[in-house]
């Protein structure tokens, strides 16, 4: 089919596109548009960032994850295209110049992309939104003072404005059209029930969603992929159905997505998930995606898992739900069966006790060595109910039942906690490796634990909060 989408406010046309191209790759090396950087290439440095606009709103992504198939229907903006009709500089692009925030000038396209979009949106906390961009030479407070002198000006209103709607594109599921056969067959389905049926027809199919994993398989393992199809069209996996029972969550609602549903009911998840990977990151990457890939390490599991979630699966028209911890069944092994897909993660509706720590080398955007989640409940000084599950411990996300078993029915006090973190021991034998070793695990397991107890009577914890 012919790929078409905006380009800095012009109409492009892409027959027989080869659906792995990554849209940094075809910036630079067929637009010419250079000013995008390749830095890494795998969603760390933010060099790459550009504007993604369709009608959920203007989001800042790395373009070195983006397929060209997900631009079909949507406006990208480069930093190329942040200036007015007549040259006018953006906001932050001044801004950048007045506070002297660039020196080499190769991080400096991210960075203003990036800024470009969270004063799109009135973002204020920069420490986080521009946690997805690295510098190495100029440092951080220049740009940081750029990022709040702008913060005040007007959006200049060449910015682009979502909807984006083309009337004239085509979005259908086949993966020819009149520009003729895709070098590899791609499809983009609108509904659940459309991917259904591709699913029943091509079982080994691979589904792309935001593709911040499955870009990784093309740009560093250079892994040959067969058919694929494209899930960013199919709007009903991107529900949130909040009710007075539980809170089902579609497969397609991105991190990004999340965390203000998370900072209703469970805040710490929602802080936590500002860890997540980088801003970039966590406005292409999807829930469903994160739990599917079946990482061991992935962020979102051991959280969902403490608060009891169920995943909701589809196989063509026949459906099942089953408990997100029995998803994952070994390293690299999941209950899903062929031609099956995850349509929605469903959580009980609860009073909120759920506290989450992630331990890694970098607080921001690095990948977890530990993460623990407890959500425990306490009546009349006893345990009544424990729910643990960690990432980073196993070969899988995993409960640890012993450590909840030695909780139940116990005094809560300190003594009670500390004797049942000697369970972690039976529940987890946790490797070493480049990110910790396994004593480090198992401690810091133990610890957090006792972090827990003493956060509910009162103690601060937080390191980045205490001061002497």
């Amino acid at each position: 089919m012919t790929l078409t989408f905006l380009l800095n406010g012009e109409r492009v046309d892409l027959p027989a596109v080869h659906p792995t191209t990554t849209t940094l790759d075809w910036l630079r090396e067929t637009k010419h548009l250079t000013g995008t950087k390749e830095g890494c290439n795998e969603g760390d440095c933010g060099a790459c960032t550009v504007l993604v606009t369709d009608a959920t709103g203007t989001h800042a992504l790395n373009a070195c994850l983006l397929f060209l198939p997900q631009l079909h229907g949507k406006s990208l903006h480069t930093v190329e295209g942040l200036k007015g009709p007549k040259g006018e500089l953006h906001p932050v692009q001044d801004a950048m110049i007045t506070h002297h925030g660039s020196q080499c000038g190769f991080c400096t396209p991210g960075f203003i992309t990036q800024m470009a979009a969270n004063h799109l949106h009135g973002e204020t906390d920069h420490h986080t939104a521009l946690a997805g961009n690295l510098c190495r030479c100029t440092g951080y407070a220049p740009i940081l003072r750029a990022a709040h002198a702008a913060a005040t000006a007007a959006i200049p209103d060449w910015m682009p404005k979502p909807p984006v709607f083309l009337p004239e594109i085509s979005r259908g599921v086949s993966p020819q059209g009149e520009g003729g056969r895709a070098p590899l067959p791609f499809h983009q389905p609108q509904t659940s029930n459309d991917l259904a049926a591709l699913l029943c027809e091509y079982p080994d199919a691979t589904l792309i969603a935001g593709a911040t994993d499955v870009g990784l398989w093309v740009t560093k393992q250079f892994r040959p992929l067969s058919r694929l199809i494209f899930l960013a069209g199919i709007t009903d996996l991107q529900i949130i159905t909040d009710t007075p029972d539980e809170i089902r969550i579609g497969a397609g609602v991105t991190i990004a997505a999340l965390i203000p549903l998370m900072d209703k009911y469970h805040p710490s998840f929602g802080k936590m998930l500002r860890r997540y990977a980088s801003p970039q990151i966590r406005a292409a990457a999807t829930l469903g995606g994160n739990i599917a890939n079946g990482s061991p390490i992935g962020d979102s599991a051991p959280p969902l898992i403490a608060l009891g979630a169920r995943l909701h699966l589809r196989q063509g028209t026949s459906r099942r739900d089953i408990a997100l911890e029995d998803f994952f069944r070994a390293y690299g092994q999941q209950d899903r069966r062929a031609g099956e897909f995850i349509e929605a993660i469903s959580l009980p509706r609860q009073t909120d006790r759920l506290r989450v720590w992630k331990l890694s080398k970098r607080h921001d955007q690095d990948i977890s060595a530990v993460l623990g989640a407890f959500n425990i409940t306490v009546e009349d000084g006893r345990i009544t109910q424990a729910r643990i599950a960690f990432g980073g411990m196993a070969g899988i996300p995993k409960r640890a039942t012993s450590v909840e078993t030695a909780l139940l029915g116990q005094a809560w006090s300190e003594p009670t906690v500390a004797q049942a973190a000697k369970s972690f021991e039976k529940d987890f034998q946790p490797l070493s490796d480049m990110r910790a070793s396994a004593q480090y695990r198992l401690q810091s397991a133990q610890a957090l634990l006792l972090r827990v107890y003493a956060e509910s009577q009162g103690r601060q914890t937080d390191l980045r909060e205490v001061h002497p």
